[in-house]
């Protein structure tokens, strides 16, 4: 049976429970106020966690030329992209910003060998300015397909410090298969060769591993 939150959430789902049992028990002693409240703000704020560590199941489309998005969120911006050594081409890459109650497990937007894993420690600029692509940490993760190489950035936001990625050098992943998780606040990128085309423009709204963002062209 598959649990229904990340992995990476489960610590954090498990403390707050344990904190509203010791709420309960203590409100048990009676008396109003902070002690009758406390199990029920604990209790909501456990659900808050388990709901941002969320990682319901997607099912990518049938099409397999099909390029999914690598998390759920909104797109940012839509153009190309030079000097991305692993692409060995101008790329064009998609940028994709999550908010706080999105889900926030990334997914392999198609099949192929991770060839590269890379993590570069940084700064915790807010997600959506343009200088934290450049400026914040991140993780990459660089994996050849049948149809040509692709890149997935994930990179930490103002409240995102901790980023998880699942893959390393020589691993194989399908298409919708998890690949990581970014906590709270963050932004991924997705860079592709400048010949595929894109389906997706600024301000849609997509979901990890099923909506199309682009498409297989040799």
């Amino acid at each position: 049976m598959t649990i229904p939150v990340a992995r990476e959430g489960l610590p954090f789902i498990l403390f707050c429970l344990a904190a509203t049992g010791l709420a309960a028990l203590w409100a048990l002693g009676g008396g109003w106020g902070m002690r009758s409240a406390a199990p029920a703000l604990l209790l909501a704020l456990t659900l808050l966690v388990a709901y941002f560590f969320r990682d319901p199941e997607r099912r990518s489309p049938p099409d397999p030329r099909l390029v999914v998005a690598p998390a759920d969120g909104k797109v940012m911006s839509v153009g190309p992209v030079e000097d991305e050594d692993f692409m060995g081409e101008t790329a064009t890459r998609v940028t994709i910003f999550l908010n706080i109650f999105d889900v926030h497990v990334q997914r392999a937007p198609l099949g192929g060998r991770v060839d590269r894993y890379a993590y570069r420690p940084g700064t915790f600029a807010a997600a959506w300015r343009e200088e934290a692509g450049r400026e914040n940490e991140r993780a990459s993760l660089g994996i050849a397909t049948g149809a040509g190489p692709l890149l997935v950035r994930q990179i930490a936001g103002l409240a995102a410090r901790r980023i998880a990625t699942y893959p390393r050098e020589g691993d194989t992943v399908a298409r919708g298969d998890r690949i990581g998780l970014i906590r709270f606040g963050s932004r991924v990128e997705l860079l592709l060769p400048a010949r595929w085309p894109v389906s997706v423009e600024r301000g849609d709204r997509v979901r990890g591993g099923e909506t199309p963002v682009a498409a297989v062209r040799g």
